[in-house]
């Protein structure tokens, strides 16, 4: 059994008055409570995992860190009709998926395709503003190629 030491008296005898599973069973939430001060308070138990490492193009590696893919699927989504709760699990179903892959490293260029993926479902708009920057089209018409897909119907989809 672990001691959760209050924040406010440092006790280290606090009770657990409730749990449960969050973030799909990745982490336990537990609501506490100090018998000495009658502080209430949070806690978060997580799976401790080795850290996925993201392969930059310059070749250097760095830890995933969610909070930038979810600042670049902002900036994509920026003046869209699309609920920051869908951005947000948006970058949270990235990051599962990357995850469940069981690779512990991953090129920053497979990310922004697996985010391109689902963006393109979400909203086509937002999806050639984040290609539009992580593709860096060289022209008009590279662009143009990349959009005429998206209006050109996938006969696999139909299926």
């Amino acid at each position: 059994m672990v001691d959760i030491r209050c924040p406010s008296c440092s006790n280290d005898d606090t009770r657990v008055l409730d749990s449960r599973p969050t973030e799909e069973g990745a982490a336990i939430r537990r609501r506490r409570e100090c018998p000495a001060c009658g502080r209430r308070f949070t806690t978060f138990e997580r799976i401790e995992e080795v850290p996925l490492m993201v392969i930059k193009k310059d070749g250097s590696r760095q830890r995933f860190d969610r909070a930038k893919v979810l600042q670049g699927i902002l900036k994509a989504c920026e003046k869209r009709p699309i609920a920051m709760v869908v951005l947000e699990e948006l970058a949270a179903l990235v990051e599962r998926e990357l995850t469940q892959s069981g690779e512990r490293e991953i090129s920053s260029s497979a990310i922004g395709e697996l985010v391109m993926d689902h963006l393109k479902e979400i909203d086509p708009v937002a999806y050639v503003r984040f290609a539009s920057v992580y593709r860096q089209f060289a022209d008009i018409n590279s662009l143009r190629r990349e959009i005429e897909q998206i209006l050109t119907p996938d006969p696999d989809k139909d299926q």
